[in-house]
């Protein structure tokens, strides 16, 4: 009994020894001697470094070792990489990777620079398809030729991802079916195509478990996956930088995608000008990228009705118009990079979050932005080309309203126009409440004009500016009509020794004192008299006008009576007028009475002046002093008068004029 369990353990021992010796064989010297063999061939340093071939191990440790030609990159317990796969190595390859059965720890796997014709790859797919593998990954294959049709054993597999880069095709004649079948009917989760010249997929055959599908930098165009129903469960589609032109054929292509969530068009050729139709878009739909196409306002008609995330940025985009889309779950929306020139509303966007409009060309964008999308917590509007203006007072106020609702503030906001603010940035930026409140500038304009007009009127009526303006316009008519009635008398000829102006109430003294004085005794002096000289049917003012102008002297009566004269006023301005039109020295003034300033019109400012600077004649009340009164008065007036024939008139003449003012 103790000798037949000894055999059985001794059996046991020997079988544990074989199965460990077996294993070690196939896995643990492969993997350790591929590390081995990895970290001695590849430098430390990352650098290109030329890399030794790997040997193949096989389970028979007395076999001699076959020299293969491909490169480790990586090798480890969980994941493999290898270069340079070529038709000669392959059914090494194969017969590596048979050894990963199901249940292996290999997972990733990992071939670049793949140079085999097709069989040869469907060899590697297949094998790889039944092994422990979940993501296979293949870059740059080249010298795929000999494309045929054949059976693929789609069951039983570990994989969950297929990745596939780069693929050039020389086979110029075969069936794209064939090529594009493998591919379609894979039941994987997720797989992607990228950069290479892809131009179609199929449909797969039956319902597919594909959950994601990345066809990045191929020539797919608006037939791909027309009228499939067979993707339900798929989730993600990236077909970016392909040949997509017509948006309304794409949201028909996903409106059987009854699973779809995130889609990415981006870099495509999309545009959307047929407004007569209803695109039709897979209702789960909530990510959409439609950046880099050449896409119009009119995308806006054509869009998810749930969609949540939008990217619209680098299209033609000029505007958002109120009503043209009611996209009620939108949360996020990318409109850089367009041509907007305002900030778009929120009508249609009443869950709008976030916000892009950066490098557009807005110049003063709407303060009211906040007010109508009350939800947003973020706006980017930076790099824009900002109009430094009394509209852009707003916008950086709605900045310290916000609470840092503007992203980029204040580095990306920054003047573009006027030129002299150019680089400024906006924080930096101010002028006046009043130079922008165009209500307070109306406001103070009038209030300023008012005041204006006030002091003009007061002055008016003080200075009494309405009656000289009067006076001026009648005596500038006066000349005007002289000159082209008698063009002979423009030479004015001097007829008078003085013009007398006096109130009618001094008429006595001027008739019993002045005149007898004057025009009787040493010496004839001609005076001008109204009453002798003033022409019929001509005006009185322009009587008072001819006589001065033809007046060597004009000789003024003051008294409390002239001031109180509007005549008097008249005579005084035109003869004040004559004295600084001619430089001359013609006025003569005669204080008959005491004036007193306050009794004088303010509107007399120019007697009030002439007191003040000239020299007058005040009449003595003590008969011994009118002598020298009237001595004075002549010495004067002393002129000989020129006469028609060039002599010189006489003190005494036949005519005597004389004039008086009226009260």
């Amino acid at each position: 009994m103790t000798e037949n369990m000894r055999s059985l353990r001794n059996f046991f021992l020997y079988k544990c020894l074989f199965a460990l010796t077996f294993w070690s064989h196939i896995s643990l010297s492969v993997e350790n001697e591929l590390s081995t063999s990895a970290s001695n061939d590849f430098p430390e340093d990352g650098s290109d470094k030329k890399i030794k071939s790997l040997p193949l191990l096989y389970t028979n440790s007395h076999q001699s070792k076959a020299n293969v030609d491909w490169v480790v990159i990586q090798n480890t317990t969980e994941s493999l990489s290898l270069s340079e796969i070529t038709n000669g190595n392959v059914k090494k390859l194969v017969a590596l990777l048979s050894n990963f059965r199901q249940g292996s720890r290999l997972q990733n796997l990992t071939l670049t620079n793949v140079s085999v014709d097709w069989n040869a790859l469907i060899e590697i797919f297949q094998t790889v398809w039944h092994s422990s593998i979940e993501y296979f990954n293949i870059n740059s294959v080249t010298q795929l030729s000999d494309i045929e049709g054949c059976v693929f054993n789609y069951s039983g597999t570990s994989m969950k991802a297929l990745t596939i880069n780069n693929v050039t095709i020389t086979d110029l004649y075969f069936s794209q079916d064939d090529l594009y079948r493998i591919f379609a009917d894979m039941n994987i989760a997720a797989m992607t195509i990228a950069e290479s010249d892809l131009i179609h997929m199929l449909c797969p055959s039956s319902d597919s478990a594909f959950r994601y599908l990345n066809f990045l930098k191929n020539d797919l165009t608006d037939l791909l996956f027309k009228k499939c129903d067979k993707l339900i469960q798929l989730e993600t589609l990236i077909l970016r930088k392909n040949k997509f032109q017509s948006l309304f054929k794409v949201s028909v292509m996903t409106s059987r995608m009854k699973s779809l969530t995130y889609l990415d068009m981006s870099n495509n050729l999309l545009s959307h000008d047929a407004a007569d139709v209803q695109c039709q878009w897979a209702e789960s739909l909530t990510e959409l990228d439609l950046s880099s196409n050449q896409l119009t306002d009119s995308v806006f008609e054509c869009l998810p009705v749930n969609i949540k995330k939008l990217d619209l940025h680098n299209n033609q985009i000029t505007s958002v118009a109120k009503g043209m889309a009611e996209l009620k779950s939108l949360k996020e929306l990318n409109l850089a990079s367009n041509r907007l020139a305002d900030l778009p509303g929120c009508s249609g966007f009443v869950s709008l979050e976030f916000l892009n409009i950066e490098m557009n060309s807005i110049l003063t964008p709407s303060a009211d932005f906040f007010q109508s999308c009350p939800r947003v917590r973020e706006l980017q509007a930076g790099h824009n080309p900002f109009k430094c203006s009394c509209e852009l007072q707003g916008f950086i106020h709605l900045k310290r309203q916000s609470g840092g609702k503007l992203f980029g503030w204040p580095a990306a906001y920054m003047c573009e126009y006027p030129e002299d603010l150019r680089g400024t940035q906006l924080k930096d930026f101010h002028l006046t409440e009043l130079s922008c409140n165009t209500t307070l500038l109306l406001v103070t304009a009038l209030l300023l004009t008012l005041v204006l007009v006030a002091v003009v009127a007061f002055l008016c009526i003080y200075l009494d500016v309405p009656w000289y303006a009067r006076m001026t316009w009648q005596w500038t008519q006066t000349k005007r009509r002289a000159w082209h009635n008698h063009p002979e008398e423009r030479e004015t000829v001097l007829q008078f020794h003085a013009f007398i102006s006096y109130s009618e109430r001094d008429s006595l003294w001027v008739k019993n004192e002045l005149i007898p004085n004057l025009e009787k005794g040493e010496g004839c002096i001609q005076l001008c008299q109204h009453e002798r000289n003033f022409i019929p049917g001509k005006s009185i003012v322009e009587n008072i006008i001819n006589c001065i102008e033809k007046s060597y002297k004009s000789i003024f009566v003051l008294s409390p009576n002239f001031v109180q004269s509007e005549w008097c006023h008249y005579e005084l301005y035109f003869a004040h007028h004559k004295l600084f039109s001619e430089n001359s020295n013609s006025l003569i003034l005669i204080l008959l009475e005491p004036i007193t300033p306050c009794i004088i019109p303010a509107r007399y400012h120019k007697l009030k002046a002439l007191m003040a600077k000239r020299t007058y004649l005040e009449w003595p009340k003590e008969r011994s002093k009118h002598a020298l009164f009237w001595a004075n008065l002549r010495a004067a007036i002393s002129i000989n008068l020129p006469m028609a024939d060039g002599k010189s008139s006489s003190w005494r003449d036949s005519s005597h004029l004389w004039a008086s003012c009226w009260s």
